[in-house]
């Protein structure tokens, strides 16, 4: 499995936002200065994250973006969803309940499948957005940026 730019940048981001906006709003501006991202491409993964529900946006003067919910409750698999879809690394037809696989019912590798499936969205729902705040916060004591920047490519 290989996440998009969409889903490194956009969970980049939305650690800034969760760290930045405690008490105010966060400008794209910001978030894509502090993170190196295009603030053209930022405001389409906010989009998305906005129509997920992850983050809202306050109008006006002072105006921003903020999480939706506390930051406890939104996971990164809900982040990585929002951006990249289905994170099942394998499609497997016999996985599904009304499956169109003829061989289904025999087949063993289908149990394979499922477990690298169930791994990876395990994890990914297992650590949550204040967490990833909390270690960004170790690393800024320890002199590195806020926000890691770091697998840009």
């Amino acid at each position: 499995m290989k996440l998009s730019t969409k889903g490194r940048y956009g969970l980049r981001a939305l650690i800034d936002l969760a760290v930045y906006s405690e008490n105010e709003t966060v400008s794209i501006a910001s978030i894509a200065s502090r993170q190196n991202i295009s603030e053209s491409y930022l405001e389409q993964l906010i989009a998305k994250l906005r129509k997920a529900g992850l983050v809202t946006s306050v109008r006006g003067a002072g105006g921003g973006y903020k999480l939706a919910r506390p930051a406890q409750e939104i996971s990164v698999g809900d982040v990585l969803r929002a951006l990249e879809g289905n994170l099942d690394p394998v499609e497997c037809p016999g996985l599904k309940e009304e499956s169109s696989c003829d061989g289904s019912e025999f087949c063993v590798t289908k149990y394979v499948w499922q477990q690298i499936n169930d791994s990876i969205n395990q994890t990914v729902d297992r650590i949550s957005l204040d967490r990833l705040v909390e270690e960004s916060r170790n690393v800024g004591n320890k002199g590195g940026s806020a926000v890691s920047s770091c697998c840009t490519n």
